[in-house]
């Protein structure tokens, strides 16, 4: 086939692809019942069903209307902290009170593919991220919010000329960012609104021209001796070639002290939100699992991570559940498996992990975990967009999930935000940035 003709191929596919997608699209419920049965402790998994194209259906968004806000539980108040970000991403509270927002996106150049149905790939889910709001310049900066009340009073940026920050740690006077290819250090005071000193490479992180999950985020140990870092996989299953997948879908660890790092645990399909569950002292993270095998395939889910664990990906699912669309099995692998403590549901893109370290909300809250779920696009019936509570009794999930912070998605179907990072303050406070809205929220307790 000649320039031309691939050319002109390559034309009509992402026409037609991009017909499908708005197709799908159109047809959607935004029912909350949804029939997902990936929920639990135990979830409920189908037989695995695979199609030439695979179900593209993602709310479009659409402008929040003014006075409009999410809705919580009875006794609890939600305010927009601050509105007209760039893409918060995560959030990451200091002790001074004051609250680090990552404002971030995808590298410019990432998840390149080969051939003509890689780049009909590719361009599907340019058309389909652009339409849900998600295609947007990287701002690349850390923005500092002030303010003690319900509203920030100021913002300042902290750091600027990042590359796809996103998470943030600070132990003493150093602030941990990583971003998308690197773990930076920064000298950091209590007080500051700017750091124009240049960050200190603490290592480098897996990137390159696939670069499929590109966020990576860090936590410290308590003790702030250790920090774990999470690298995505390069691909849905591996299809890019294991090779690809080298340093990847993994979270590790590393000691500042003596620049020491090891593999802490691998075979997570892509880790985003990780903490500390405040009574057992696990490491717990939140992980969004494999699209294209069916609504109801496979789960995401969250749990207490197994130093040296390994979790599947991308031999198996959700335990030894095999993958056989994987070209190079190994028996081997999946027989090591671990299966996942909870699952969070099906596509929902949960990704903001944070335990309630406070107690000025009810003690029903007290030790359970707060997901933030970004929202579905391989699902016909949309599932997430939406902040979810998880229950914990004696450091274990003690029931099924709980919607807490809902009003993400209008009633004809259309996204007035996505949440993705959430946390919690030395106050009790939560904090949820919403990359579509542009809005963090907070939520606090006013009732009895």
């Amino acid at each position: 086939m000649n320039k031309l003709h691939t050319r002109w191929a390559e034309a009509r596919l992402g026409a037609v692809a991009a017909m499908l997608a708005l197709s799908l699209a159109a047809c959607a419920s935004t029912t909350e019942d949804i029939g997902d049965t990936g929920l639990g402790p135990r979830p409920e998994l189908p037989s695995p069903q695979t199609s030439l194209m695979p179900t593209i259906n993602i709310a479009p968004v659409q402008t929040r209307p003014s006075q409009s806000i999410p809705t919580a539980p009875p006794g609890f108040t939600v305010t927009a902290f601050a509105s007209g970000l760039e893409h918060p991403r995560w959030v990451y509270p200091l002790p001074d009170g004051d609250l680090l927002v990552a404002e971030s996106n995808a590298p410019a150049q990432h998840d390149e593919h080969g051939g003509i149905v890689g780049w009909v790939r590719k361009q599907v889910m340019k058309f389909v991220m652009k339409r849900a709001g998600a295609g947007v310049p990287s701002p690349d900066r850390i923005v500092l919010l002030r303010g003690q009340g319900g509203t920030a009073q100021s913002r300042s940026v902290l750091i600027s000329g990042l590359h796809s920050p996103f998470g943030m740690a600070l132990v003493g006077d150093s602030l941990y960012v990583a971003d998308t290819d690197a773990l930076l250090r920064f000298p950091y005071r209590a007080g500051d609104t700017q750091i124009t000193t240049p960050g200190e490479k603490v290592a480098d992180l897996p990137a390159g021209p696939i670069n499929h999950h590109w966020t990576k985020n860090v936590v410290a140990s308590r003790d702030g001796q250790r920090l774990y870092v999470t690298v995505g996989s390069n691909s849905n299953v591996g299809e890019n070639g294991i090779e690809a997948e080298e340093g990847r879908a993994m979270i590790l660890e590393f000691t500042p002290a003596t620049g020491r790092s090891r593999v802490f645990a691998a075979g997570l399909r892509n880790p985003n939100g990780m903490d500390w569950q405040p009574e057992s002292g696990a490491l717990w993270a939140a992980v969004n699992e494999r699209d294209e095998l069916g609504d109801n395939l496979v789960p995401d889910y969250m749990t207490a991570v197994k130093d040296g664990g390994f979790y599947g990906f991308p031999y198996s699912y959700y335990g030894q559940h095999v993958d056989t669309r994987v070209k190079e099995q190994r028996p081997d692998k999946v027989a090591s498996a671990l299966t996942p403590d909870y699952a969070l549901g099906n596509h929902t893109a949960s990704l903001g992990l944070a335990f309630y370290t406070g107690r000025s909300f009810p003690q029903h809250y007290w030790g359970g975990a707060f997901v933030g779920q970004h929202g579905s696009w391989n699902r016909k019936e949309y599932s997430g967009y939406k902040v979810v509570f998880v229950p914990f009794e004696h450091g274990r999930p003690g029931g099924m999930p709980e919607t807490f912070l809902s009003g993400f998605l209008s009633a004809d179907g259309h996204a007035l935000g996505r949440p993705v990072g959430v946390a919690v303050d030395k106050a009790g406070a939560l904090y949820v940035a919403d990359d579509v809205g542009n809005v963090v929220w907070k939520v606090v307790y006013s009732g009895k």
